[in-house]
């Protein structure tokens, strides 16, 4: 199957905080022929929307400083960025509840980890090619940080469940197998630890 550039003027923001996600998705993106920007959080990436608009966003939804969600809200916000189209992608934020939110932020469509190359290229061409058809209205303010927390907390909830089964866990397993649920552990509490710095700004 063949994914060309399709139709897109202008470069492709790639907001994502792995560093080798990010490079991967830069050469699926460049290979076909797109022209690509990168940030590693919603903080930078703001910066470079600043310097130069770019015709599509695509942001990982779990990020430090800023995550996706803070990202397209203050997009839709602006009369100048309303109008961008933007992708969500996560291994996190799955949940059907999840997903509604991040769309009804007015994100075209939600792409979840892992990624799919040859279905996240069909997706970058459509909505390329599609656009928005109207500029979403956007969200009050109010009605951002009310859905925002309670996703912040069901998700902290979620991620403090499996760190809890995960170290009840390690006790029990020989030592040759502690080691990977180890590394799992560790990834969780990083997450968890994301969620709760985020949770956290909006008590400030």
């Amino acid at each position: 199957m063949s994914v060309s550039a399709g139709a897109i003027q202008g470069i492709i923001l790639i907001v994502e905080d792995s560093p080798n996600l990010r490079e991967m998705l830069e050469m699926t993106l460049r290979f076909k022929g797109y022209t690509v920007a990168s940030a590693q959080d919603g903080e930078e990436a703001l910066q470079i929307v600043e310097q130069q608009k770019p015709a599509l966003v695509i942001t990982d939804l779990l990020m430090p400083n800023m995550d996706g969600y803070a990202l397209a809200y203050r997009l839709r916000k602006s009369p100048l960025t309303s109008g961008i189209p933007i992708i969500f992608i996560s291994a996190t934020y799955i949940t059907p509840e999840d997903k509604k939110f991040a769309l009804s932020l007015g994100g075209a469509r939600f792409v979840e980890k892992p990624i799919d190359n040859e279905e996240f290229l069909l997706t970058v061409a459509e909505v390329a090619t599609q656009g928005i058809n109207t500029v979403p209205r956007p969200m009050s303010e109010e009605d951002f940080l009310s859905g925002y927390r309670e996703r912040l907390q069901s998700k902290l909830q979620h991620k403090n469940t499996q760190i809890a089964r995960t170290e009840r866990l390690l006790g029990t397993l020989p030592a040759q197998q502690r080691p990977a649920f180890q590394a799992m552990l560790d990834d969780v509490i990083a997450t968890r630890d994301q969620i709760q710095a985020e949770l956290d700004k909006l008590k400030k």
